[in-house]
């Protein structure tokens, strides 16, 4: 018997109304938090249960202390939950339809009842009054309270024991609180509810009625860029947690702080105007969201290859394993390809794993691979949502066979989108790309379908392991190392380059949007004395001779993004 079929097992008199109870947290859990429901769908089947019934009772909680009546009437009806709350955990026992598996969780798999206490003293405080911080000292007491609390009680579901890391879990669980403000902003605006700390506003001369009618954005943005600052810190402080718990839970845990990047992503672009227009819910639909490419005051470049560069660093910097800095890596690329779309990039190439990097010791190359493969699993339909093309470059001969079919069937299930071509060069070499691209124009010449002095640059580049890619106008290397590394020679010949010291993991859309605004202030000349576009490929200049067909090894699939080489 698995344990989701024994979680009724030792309450047999109560398992129609129990079962019906976790049914109802889950369905609650699915209809308005559909990311949270997402994210849960990658823990175990086990305990997936238990994490409805929290999060539903947070939407019980929260339904309760918000809907309806005036507001004594609300805080009467939140200090019976509270005083009903208490007594059932107490008893262990529940007779109302969504707590009863709440109290079932709490019991079954010892949640912490103090938090739970903190939680709904937290969540009473905020419904008897309109909210008032002064610092942000108090502001954190708020967020720790209505849900940092929530996600120290998951700590147990999780299998976490140390102290320390308990306190990582509740962090994220304030910065999960802080994406919450921002999204329902002008709402709570709107309701006369203001959770920014008041000092943050008279610093600037702000009055609350000022956020919302839009015309001191000045003192609105630097308003936000203080908010950001903060979040940015709690985000540093979290971002550990989801290495220092068991492999079966780090997709969860990645989720959710991936789903913070991205949301704090978005505010950096919006800056004061948040304060009138709020943050769409990455899954209020059920799908992610599309958003148009937002406007950029200079020119971008149409094609960003980045060399993906400082995981094993961000990983000893932090005492974890390098395994974990390759894995904070891949959901680092997916937040880039959010980034590219959000500022209006059309193709992204990004540096996967080099043929130098077989070098690399065989448990690190295992955990590379296995990162890969994880990242492929849990991106792929994030992707494909997005509209993202993907395509892999690189040798296909040396990868297990399996993971490459896996690829190369990703390539195909994305041929048809169009909103952003995503390039991962995996086993990838220049010069192995440009002698391979050498042998089959040398094979063609042997074959007479190709005369030697025909040979122009579009013969080369059809050879090559992706023909068409573009040019690349900017690259990007992160970590602050200052070389290419082998890394799509002919493609760079007229390529910008930019060299950020961020770590791989910790690079952004404040850092992509840093690097568009050096290439847009750079003059671009191409050789010649005027600025331009990039050139075209040399047309081929050579007639073709009948039965001329490319050759073997032209367009391969993607992944989705694995590691950075330190010392490419």
């Amino acid at each position: 018997m698995t344990r989701s079929e024994a979680l009724f097992d030792d309450a047999s008199e109560d398992a129609p109304e129990l079962r019906a109870s976790y049914a109802l947290c889950e369905a609650e859990v699915k209809r308005y938090l559909e990311g949270m429901w997402r994210a849960i769908e990658l823990l175990p089947a086990e305990i997936r249960p238990h994490c409805h019934a929290v999060y539903g009772f947070l939407l019980h909680a929260d339904r309760t202390a918000d809907e309806g009546g005036t507001q004594r009437e609300r805080e009467r009806r939140f200090a019976r939950l509270h005083t009903e709350t208490l007594r059932e955990l107490r008893a262990g026992r529940s007779e109302h339809p969504l707590r009863r598996a709440f109290v079932d969780t709490v019991r079954r798999r010892d949640l912490d009842h103090a938090a739970v206490e903190e939680f709904l003293d937290a969540m009473r405080t905020d419904c008897a009054s309109p909210p008032r911080y002064e610092t942000f000292e108090d502001q954190r007491r708020y967020l720790r309270g209505v849900s940092g609390t929530i996600s120290e009680m998951l700590a147990p579901l999780l299998e976490v024991t140390a102290p320390d890391v308990r306190a990582l879990t509740s962090v994220l669980g304030e910065v999960g609180q802080l994406v919450d403000i921002f999204e329902d902003l002008p709402a709570d605006l709107a309701a006369g509810r203001c959770y920014l700390p008041r000092a943050d506003l008279r610093e600037l001369g702000l009055e609350v009625a000022d956020l919302t009618a839009g015309d001191r954005r000045a003192a609105l943005d630097a308003l936000v860029d203080i908010q950001l600052g903060r979040w940015r810190d709690l985000l540093e402080q979290a971002a550990p947690v989801a290495g220092l718990v068991e492999r079966a839970y780090q997709p969860f845990l990645r989720t959710l702080l991936l789903g913070a990047q991205l949301q704090f992503d978005e505010v950096v672009l919006r800056r004061g105007l948040v304060c009138a227009e709020g943050l769409e819910p990455l899954a209020s639909t059920g799908r992610t969201p599309r958003r148009p490419a937002w406007p950029h005051a200079g020119a971008v470049p149409d094609h960003i290859a980045v060399i993906m560069d400082g995981n094993r660093r961000w990983a000893v910097r932090r005492g974890q394993p390098v395994s974990q800095g390759h894995e904070a890596g891949e959901w680092a690329a997916m937040r880039l390809v959010n980034a590219a779309l959000r500022l209006g990039v059309r193709h992204l190439s990004i540096y996967a794993f080099s043929t130098e990097n077989w070098d690399r010791p065989e448990e690190e190359l295992a955990s590379l691979f296995e990162t890969m493969a994880h990242g492929i699993d849990q991106g792929i339909e994030w992707l494909h949502e997005l509209g993202v093309r993907i395509r892999w470059c690189g040798r296909r001969d040396r990868i297990e066979p399996s993971f490459a079919s896996a690829l190369t069937l990703l390539e195909s299930m994305t041929s048809k989108n169009d909103a952003l071509s995503l390039t991962v060069c995996v086993d990838y070499g220049g010069r192995d790309e440009l002698v391979e691209a050498a042998r089959a124009l040398a094979a063609e010449v042997a074959a007479g379908t190709l005369r030697p002095e025909d040979i122009g640059a579009a013969d080369l580049a059809r050879n090559l392991y992706v023909p068409g890619l573009p040019d690349v106008d900017l690259l990007i290397r992160t970590s602050g190392e200052q070389r290419i590394s082998n890394f799509l020679p002919w493609q760079l010949a007229y390529a910008e380059l930019v060299f950020d010291p961020t770590p791989w993991p910790d690079f952004g859309l404040a850092q992509l949007r840093d690097a568009i605004t050096v290439y847009a202030g750079r003059r671009r000349r191409f050789g010649g004395g005027v600025p331009g576009p990039a050139r075209p490929v040399e047309p081929a200049r050579g007639a073709r001779l009948p039965g001329l067909t490319p050759p073997a090894g032209c367009t391969p699939p993607p992944p989705s993004r694995i590691r950075g080489r330190s010392p490419r």
